[in-house]
């Protein structure tokens, strides 16, 4: 998921304009919301999550992908 840094607002603007950051969400895919002016939140559309949620993999199933994908070059570099 890209974030623009353009959309980002601060902890007590997401709280006095909680619509029109909603409506930028909706806009602009994703909002970074600062805490102390550093990155603490992010608010997206819950659909973006499910299916980020759906994509996610175990870890393992990851690593058994990597070294497959890998095989040869790890052989290798294991000689």
């Amino acid at each position: 998921m890209l974030v623009r840094t353009d959309n980002l607002v601060s902890i007590s603007e997401a709280n006095q304009n909680f619509s029109r950051v909603a409506k930028s969400v909706d806009e602009n895919g994703a909002v970074v919301i600062l805490k102390n002016n550093a990155p603490k939140y992010i608010l997206f559309n819950f659909d973006e999550f499910v299916a980020l949620d759906n994509k996610s993999e175990d870890i393992t199933e990851i690593a058994k992908k990597i070294l497959k994908e890998n095989k040869e070059a790890f052989e290798r570099l294991a000689q």
